[in-house]
């Protein structure tokens, strides 16, 4: 028998009859070859263990047309054209290979309860993977999506959450600029709307206060676009800052460039650190100093944790660490 505290999966089933898990797969879907035997064993398994097959299963094994859908929060479209997107879609597809499934990508907007009622009611629906999540659309969650949703980002109690610590990550960059000797440090933070960057904002906050340096904030968005005008921004206000975190690589790449534009030199006088370690962090001049974030692993998990419909923590949290180059 299998531990009262979780639901019986199709691994019980299998060990169980003694077959494999794709054996007894098939034996519960009615497709493809088993022994007579075999089919015995497994259906005296399922009675036996009460197995109720999920539903995001079911429908995996009908196959044709069985979507996972990534859906991704934010005012308007442009979320979309972010890179941090196509790394997820990107991951998420990797997951589904093993699966008779695609993704597809869906805007929501930032009160996206219609949109999600419209989901949960697509029968070619597989499951869906949240992006961004706001608390108000985490309440909104309709009852046929639980148990076949994951968030990346804050989560609830019916919606698991796969997200990067990106408080430590702040940290761990924030310290670093003080230990380089920086102690007029500006931070561009990420929209105000989006509580995971929250969490970046506050670690930051605990630097300063630990350090008695004072706190600088300029408003963000992830963009490059906003960073170089962030850039002119915190200099008019703090015409002596000598260091800038950006919560994303976009934005300091975008603040390098606005810097460059005022006559100042990174890191000679301005030291600018990053997080997300993009690709191009690294190939930049000067390159970028950033903490790592993890995208697809996130990414994969929580699709994978989506198709295959088991028991999973309330948050799995992965870590993100200083990377180190010129920049700052």
């Amino acid at each position: 028998m299998t531990p009262s505290h979780r639901p019986t999966t199709l691994d019980d089933v299998a060990r169980l009859a003694e077959v494999s898990r794709s054996t007894a797969s098939r034996v519960i879907a009615g497709t493809g070859f088993a022994s007579p035997a075999a089919r015995d064993r497994v259906r005296a398994a399922v009675d036996r263990l009460g197995y109720v097959p999920n539903a995001t299963a079911r429908a995996l094994a009908r196959g044709g047309g069985v979507r996972l859908v990534v859906a991704v929060c934010g005012v308007t479209t442009a979320v979309l054209d972010d890179p941090y997107v196509e790394r997820v879609v990107g991951a998420a597809a990797r997951a589904c290979a093993a699966y008779p499934a695609g993704v597809v990508l869906q805007w929501l907007p930032l009160h996206g309860s219609t949109t999600l009622e419209r989901i949960a009611q697509d029968r070619g629906v597989a499951g869906v993977v949240l992006v961004n999540a706001t608390e108000p659309l985490l309440d909104a969650v309709p009852a046929e999506l639980r148990g076949r949703i994951a968030s990346i980002g804050i989560g609830s109690p019916t919606v698991p959450s796969f997200d990067v610590d990106n408080a430590d990550g702040t940290d761990q960059v924030v310290r670093h600029l003080y230990a380089s000797g920086r102690r007029r440090i500006a931070m561009v933070t990420g929209p105000r709307w989006l509580p995971c960057a929250g969490r970046a904002v506050a670690a930051y906050r605990q630097v300063m206060r630990e350090t008695g340096l004072p706190v600088r904030l300029v408003p963000g968005d992830f963009t490059a676009r906003r960073g170089r005008a962030a850039a002119g921004e915190l200099l008019a206000r703090w015409p002596d800052t000598d260091a800038v975190f950006a919560v994303s690589d976009l934005t300091a790449l975008g603040v390098i460039a606005g810097l460059g534009e005022t006559g100042r030199r990174v890191p000679g006088d301005i030291g600018v650190a990053g997080f997300d370690d993009i690709p191009h962090a690294a190939l930049n001049t000067p390159a970028l100093t950033t903490a790592s974030h993890p995208v697809g692993s996130i990414a994969a998990a929580a699709a994978t944790a989506v198709l295959h419909g088991r028991p999973v923590p309330p948050v799995t949290s992965f870590p993100s660490a200083l990377v180190r180059r010129t920049s700052a």
